[in-house]
């Protein structure tokens, strides 16, 4: 905690354990911003708890859990709220200021798989072209591939995963096989109903 409020901490380059005769730089925390996030499953329930959305009887706001999730049961968050959940007083004391994030949607989740400059779509598709493939996704399979991940709820961590299992057989596979132009990813596919459009350069187009 003396490095949140600010001291001078002395920090080994080479990582303490493998060089522990190695000398510290003195660094002084003080103008650092300290930043702490973290998933904090279940604390939305001692915040829930604390509101009273579990009260009964006439007029009481009675809510699914699906819509006490979309309601944001975090925005109402205290700081009691975190000491509740085990952190200790003296550590919540020293961050002022709570954010809470909002979980991504379908719009956000498809916007992480295509438009970033290093997007997993384009990591596949760059990986198909040192095969001289062109991969293609559909619009119906990128939306299926971020359904998938938020029924998993994992975030944009689970969209790798995701992708990963759609595409496995395709990249052992492709090699294998020559005279590929391009292969169609479509939302069948994705959802295990299909096999990949391949079409092959001498202009005949098949099912894998």
């Amino acid at each position: 905690m003396k490095i949140i409020e600010g001291t001078i901490a002395n920090v080994p380059p080479q990582g303490g354990r493998k060089h522990p005769h190695q000398e510290f730089i003195p660094i002084n925390t003080k103008n650092i911003l300290f930043i702490c996030g973290g998933a904090f499953v279940g604390l939305e329930k001692i915040v829930q708890k604390r509101v009273g959305n579990k009260s009964m009887g006439f007029g009481a706001d009675i809510k699914s859990v699906r819509e006490i999730k979309v309601s944001n049961m975090l925005g109402e968050l205290h700081t009691d709220d975190l000491i509740k959940f085990g952190l200790i007083p003296e550590f919540v004391g020293r961050l002022p200021i709570t954010a809470v994030l909002q979980e991504l949607d379908m719009t956000a989740l498809r916007q992480i798989l295509t438009q970033p400059k290093n997007a997993l779509v384009k990591q596949f598709k760059k990986i198909f072209s040192f095969e001289d493939v062109d991969l293609e996704f559909t619009e119906g399979a990128v939306d299926a591939i971020a359904s998938i991940a938020m029924e998993k709820e994992s975030g944009a961590r689970g969209l790798r995963a995701v992708l990963e299992k759609v595409m496995l057989n395709l990249m052992y596979d492709v090699p294998a096989h020559e005279g590929i132009e391009k292969i169609t990813i479509t939302e069948g596919m994705v959802k295990g109903d299909e096999e990949p459009t391949i079409k092959y350069k001498v202009g005949e187009e098949k099912t894998a």
